[in-house]
């Protein structure tokens, strides 16, 4: 990371909850793990993927070391099968106590923690099951187009999840997404009562980070994490998304060889990465800046 540990924690309010977001592999967790040892605090996840309980090295979840060093909540504590949302994640937010650090690169969790959050009734099961078979079926473009014009213009066209959820809503409640969000209640955490953080990078550091983390990833279990789960494989489960599994599992099945499986994940991770920066670009303008790099805390 590109900051001295005195140069950032200078600039850090104890008094403060402290939002960290940034792309993946930019260090988040190391930094939150910086300020709780250095000032006292909870270190929260807001990764959406680091939430299941089959995913440790896969999702590079803090190590039992960093669990030990200062207190983490919200890791890894979501059975695979059980469905999870982000009003989910901002209800067990709200129960937390203390001074927390909120650390993750899922951009809807950190929007909606700190710009609040839309109620919107349930989808029905039968409803998300025609959505998973529009989708498994090459639909995505023709669900874009089935969404109101309101939505489509909010929201990634090119996130499948994204379109998904927009279209059950529509599907279910006969009301677009973006028409449910202007009735929006107060953040949890307003931006301007906590201290927010976005970490940025020079996008070569990152991608070679990136790279470098997933082979080592590799080499400390990830495959082996995967492989446990195959039994109760489902590729349209929450769980199952996580980067790099779906490549993992197509290896360990024989579908493609070791270097393919690294490859593609490699790339899938990469994209994700730009599409966090795309997000935290467009969502967290007003947010500090932090710049990270080659030289480690």
């Amino acid at each position: 990371m590109g900051l001295k540990k005195a140069d950032f924690l200078d600039r850090i309010d104890p008094a403060r909850h402290v939002v960290i977001a940034g792309p993946t592999a930019a260090g988040k967790s190391a930094l939150a793990l910086a300020i709780a040892e250095e000032q006292g605090g909870t270190v929260v996840n807001a990764d959406a993927l680091q939430i299941w309980s089959c995913w440790r090295v896969l999702t590079a979840r803090p190590d039992a070391a960093d669990e030990v060093a200062a207190p983490h909540v919200l890791y890894g504590h979501v059975e695979p099968g059980r469905a999870y949302s982000v009003g989910d994640w901002l209800n067990e937010v709200a129960a937390l106590e203390g001074r927390l650090i909120i650390a993750g690169g899922t951009g809807l969790y950190l929007t909606a923690l700190t710009e609040g959050l839309a109620y919107i009734p349930p989808v029905p099961p039968e409803i998300r099951s025609r959505g998973d078979d529009w989708l498994a079926d090459g639909g995505l473009h023709d669900m874009v187009a089935a969404l109101d014009a309101q939505t489509r213009a909010k929201i990634d066209t090119n996130n499948p999840a994204r379109v998904q959820r927009a279209w059950e809503v529509l599907e279910a409640t006969g009301r677009g997404i973006a028409d449910w969000q202007k009735d929006t209640p107060p953040p949890l955490m307003p931006s301007d009562q906590v201290q927010p953080l976005v970490l940025t990078s020079d996008r070569d550091w990152l991608s070679t980070r990136i790279e470098q983390r997933f082979h080592q990833m590799w080499k400390q279990g990830a495959v082996e994490e995967v492989e446990a789960m195959l039994p109760q494989w489902n590729e349209r489960a929450q769980w199952t998304r996580a980067i790099g599994a779906p490549e993992i599992a197509a290896y360990l099945r024989g579908d493609i060889d070791e270097a393919t499986a690294k490859d593609r994940a490699v790339i899938a991770t990469r994209q994700y990465a730009k599409s966090q920066r795309i997000w935290f670009r467009s969502k967290m303008k007003q947010w500090e800046a932090l710049r990270v790099g080659p030289v480690v805390c």
